[in-house]
């Protein structure tokens, strides 16, 4: 499988490069490195130029006009070349062996659409983030996140998925509304297009923590009309509400060893599917035979952390 990573940046200089050189030290060599710089008005632009336009397997695309974060996704995409993408903040790092363990996944997996990772923040407090104690099929997730607006995924640096996903999302239009946070675009857009997720239990991102991030710390409400737009631009072609009570049961069987709190959303799906308690009842009769056979009742609930 080819290999993307794609970097985006904005006045990030004092960063940009060990985050470039993070990747360029992988163990796993990657086959192109995309970074995109979004018009900073620090020097990252003649630092990216001094230290890497000659480079054989590194594209710089320099942006003249600054459009945030979504903008730097939907070009970055549309010039890179990689069955698999690699997401990578300018202010944060590789683990050596990330992309590496990385594709042993996808390879492993051949369900598997979309990829996140458990990571390490620093820059201040040192602390391990594990969303799960181990590796997990999550199924896919279209209907949870449409009815729910169920957040699947973690902070851009983790993720990474198929270039066959990511067709069905970019280009986003709608960049002013995602200038920062754009891997929202990423986390819902692939639930809703049906990507199938996964999880992997290593720790293989470094999340830089300071005061410029536009993740850490933020937990002010999205924009309600953003995410509007977003959903009915992602489900153009999904069938939405007419067959909502059928495919519950069908997207919950997705996930291999559900937990309590899956289970407990997609009854309450059923229990508010709009249409009858004749129809609901078998839909959520299925669910409860299917979690009794299947549903992993000695996990550990999701996302815990480990401080240093």
């Amino acid at each position: 499988m080819k290999i993307s990573v794609l970097i985006s940046n904005y006045n990030y200089q004092q960063y940009l490069i060990n985050a470039i050189e993070s990747v360029l030290k992988q163990s796993r060599k990657v086959d192109e490195i995309i970074v995109v710089d979004d018009c900073s008005t620090d020097n990252s632009q003649q630092l990216l130029q001094n230290s890497f336009l000659n480079h054989n397997n590194i594209k710089l695309v320099l942006k003249d006009k600054n459009q945030g974060q979504l903008s730097c996704f939907n070009v970055g995409f549309e010039v890179s070349t990689g069955d698999i993408i690699f997401f990578l903040d300018a202010d944060d790092i590789y683990e050596e062996n990330y992309i590496e363990e990385g594709l042993k996944f996808y390879e492993q997996n051949e369900k598997c659409d979309f990829l996140f990772c458990a990571f390490e923040r620093f820059g201040g407090e040192t602390q391990f983030v594990f969303y799960y104690e181990r590796d997990r099929d999550l199924g896919c997730s279209a209907i949870s996140t449409l009815h729910r607006r169920r957040w699947l995924g973690s902070p851009t640096s983790t993720l990474s998925m198929s270039r066959a996903t990511l067709e069905k999302i970019l280009p986003i239009p709608y960049l002013e509304d995602w200038r920062t946070r754009a891997d929202d675009c990423l986390v819902f857009g692939a639930s809703i297009v049906g990507a199938r997720k996964f999880y992997l239990s290593q720790s293989l991102v470094k999340y830089r923590v300071h005061g410029k991030n536009n993740f850490y710390g933020v937990k002010k409400e999205r924009n309600l009309e953003h995410l509007k737009r977003l959903f009915q631009f992602l489900s153009q072609n999904y069938q939405n509400e007419f067959n909502l009570w059928e495919q519950i049961y069908y997207e919950f069987k997705t996930i291999p060893e559900p937990r309590y709190k899956e289970f407990r959303l997609y009854l309450s799906l059923v229990k508010h599917s709009g249409t009858s308690w004749f129809k609901k009842l078998p839909v959520a009769s299925m669910l409860v035979i299917y979690f009794l056979r299947r549903g992993d009742f000695m996990g550990n609930v999701p996302s815990w952390h480990v401080s240093l």
